[in-house]
């Protein structure tokens, strides 16, 4: 029997699983590459000796952060435009415990003035939507993938031909957490339900159009004035990132693809919805799987592609 793994190493988590006939038969899990207290190395064959017990292991493909200086080697970013077979020919390849490790590289882009881009981790999650659909290799699309840094990506007849990003969520964090934009904390026993941050989230998309500058501080004073809970506050900070990153990236004349976690996809569904933007919804990890048996399903015409490490 033919085994495989296949993982996805980001900077909050490691997920590694085992491809048995063409199915998952087991899964791990690790610390993603800025938790490591430990070579990166040293912590992927201990979990790889789990399965190697088990009997061999024919190919290991990774994607991700694993191709990061703080992963396992660094794999250069392959410039756009670049489709699957180009995107496997720009891995690298490392040991590990006596193993061929293929990682995938990231991709890099500049804008025609000059703005540069990059992204490890989301190329392997749109090309696994084309993959899962594909009627999203023919023509252009534009596809939306919500994050720490949201990417926004083109695509044109399978290819990836370049994409921009917002840190959104790393302003998420950082404004809700370190500032004092959400006010004290709401009194013992109050509600701070999901229905507040849903009035207040739709209350920032309804601002989304202006500066953000200038629009923040509506968090605060509706709960100085209007008497608004914290959740409102956390749920109007959120609508109004979401719908301004939308308003900046997104296009009127087509649907929008959203990859990504279900919870912050519906966000993002309800932002582009709120600017009459059409949308269709794949969920993050299935693509990102899909994504991962690609380059795995175009390695099997051997290792003698690839840049060494």
């Amino acid at each position: 029997m033919i085994r495989n793994v296949i993982g996805d190493w980001g900077s909050t988590r490691l997920r590694l699983f085992l491809i048995e006939q063409g199915q998952v038969a087991a899964r791990l899990d690790g610390p993603g590459t800025t938790a490591l207290t430990e070579p990166a190395e040293r912590v992927l064959g201990r979990m790889l000796s789990i399965w190697l017990a088990r009997g061999p292991i024919a190919r290991i493909t990774l994607c991700g952060m694993a191709g990061s200086p703080g992963g396992l080697a660094h794999a250069p970013y392959a410039p756009c435009p670049v489709d699957p077979a180009l995107w496997h020919r720009a891995r690298t390849r490392v040991r590990v415990i006596g193993l061929d490790v293929e990682i995938m590289p990231g991709l890099s882009f500049r804008t025609a003035e000059g703005v540069p881009e990059v992204m490890r981790g989301e190329e392997t999650q749109v090309f696994g939507a084309m993959a899962l659909n594909p009627a999203l290799t023919r023509g252009e699309h534009l596809f939306a993938l919500p994050g720490t840094h949201g990417k926004w990506v083109n695509a044109r007849d399978g290819a990836i031909t370049g994409f921009r990003t917002a840190p959104t969520g790393e302003l998420f964090a950082a404004i809700t957490q370190h500032t004092s934009l959400l006010g004290p904390e709401d009194p013992a026993g109050s509600s701070g339900d999901e229905a507040q941050f849903n009035q207040g989230f739709d209350r920032g998309l309804t601002r989304c159009h202006e500066p953000v500058s200038g629009a923040l501080f509506e968090a605060r004073a509706a709960r100085m004035l209007d008497g608004q809970s914290r959740a409102w506050a956390r749920g109007y900070v959120s609508g109004l990132l979401i719908g301004s990153e939308a308003v900046q990236f997104a296009r009127q004349d087509g649907p929008v693809c959203v990859i990504g976690d279900q919870a912050l996809a519906r966000l993002y569904t309800r932002a582009l919805a709120h600017l009459g933007v059409a949308t269709q919804s794949v969920d993050g990890d299935a693509a990102a799987m899909a994504g991962l048996q690609q380059a795995n399903a175009l390695a099997k015409g051997g290792l003698a592609e690839g840049n060494e490490a």
